[in-house]
């Protein structure tokens, strides 16, 4: 626990050092070809009742820090793109333990050539991991003051910690984008390898994030296809749409990962907004089954 709330603490510390007014447009230096912009939100969930509260209720505390960090290169001839997202939450109920809600950290890089208007000779770098350690969950039951059992969920036995899992993927395409905000983009890769690690005492009984049994590293090599769009549904609410696929041409190449995720921003003013979150993976290396995660609530947000 004293882990999780260290990492909290550093994240938060870091979003209230960087806090600025935020600005509507990225900031180019005396170069003029390089541009710097990063927001970082902080997300909270909290609900009481007291014990005479007819219809009951548990007590429950939750926030989440994100941020987002960007450094751009852009001339004539050459563009570099290069973002740093990183994201932890936690979250209470009575009677449990804290419990991770979200843990993500992720590089995105890339490098273009242009060659037209619209399309780029593009060269992508992911790395995706996280920063604590996860553990799965065990269902039991617990008996509260008055003597009521319920069921709850428990940590169990931890299955994954920072950079196990990671993934690292990179190969060449072909970019496009429309405009200079970057509000629409896509990139497809059609030679991408993927890396995924894994410590190797996660695989001593049964493979883990595809990665076979005793070992620490996976190898695909295949396609990836990469789209982003952020549209302006009303005067204060955005909506912003990142989809992720790959086919590994090596094994089941019908079996497409997905990654999507979904943000709808509601500006209250230019420092509150209320988020709502929406993402679905499916990787049947990692499980045969859709992740859902979502995630709702208001947000406190500075940009510089």
């Amino acid at each position: 626990m004293f882990q999780r709330l260290f990492l909290v603490l550093i994240c938060l510390v870091t979003h209230f050092c960087f806090a600025q007014k935020e600005r509507k447009e990225p900031v180019p230096d005396s170069l003029k070809t390089w541009f710097i912009k990063g927001k970082s939100t902080l997300l909270f969930n909290q609900a009481a009742f007291n014990k005479d509260f007819a219809t009951g209720g548990v007590n429950s505390l939750a926030f989440d820090v994100n941020g987002t960090f960007e450094v751009n290169f852009d001339d004539a001839h050459w563009r570099w793109d290069n973002k740093i997202a990183v994201a932890y939450g936690i979250a209470k109920i009575t009677d449990e333990d804290f419990q991770k809600t979200n843990d993500q950290f992720q590089y995105n890089s890339l490098v273009g050539l242009r060659a037209s208007k619209n399309w780029d000779y593009s060269f992508i770098t992911q790395l995706r991991t996280q920063f604590a350690d996860g553990r799965k969950g065990v269902k039991t039951e617990l008996s509260n003051s008055d003597g009521v059992r319920r069921s709850v969920i428990l940590e169990g036995e931890k299955n994954s910690k920072f950079f196990s899992p990671a993934f690292l993927e990179f190969g060449p395409g072909m970019s496009w984008k429309k405009g200079d905000n970057n509000n629409f983009k896509f990139n497809l890769a059609p030679a991408t390898s993927k890396m995924i690690f894994v410590a190797s005492r996660f695989t001593e009984e049964e493979e883990n994030f595809g990665v076979e049994q005793g070992e620490n590293f996976r190898y695909e090599l295949g396609a990836s296809a990469q789209g982003y769009a952020k549209v302006k549904l009303f005067k204060n609410v955005t909506w912003e749409n990142i989809l992720k696929l790959y086919s590994n041409y090596l094994e089941d190449a019908q079996n497409i990962d997905l990654d999507y995720l979904s943000n709808l921003v509601i500006r209250v003013n230019e420092y509150i907004t209320s988020n709502l979150t929406f993402q679905t993976l499916y990787d049947d290396n990692t499980t045969r089954a859709f992740q859902v995660r979502e995630s709702f609530g208001i947000g406190f947000n500075y940009g510089f």
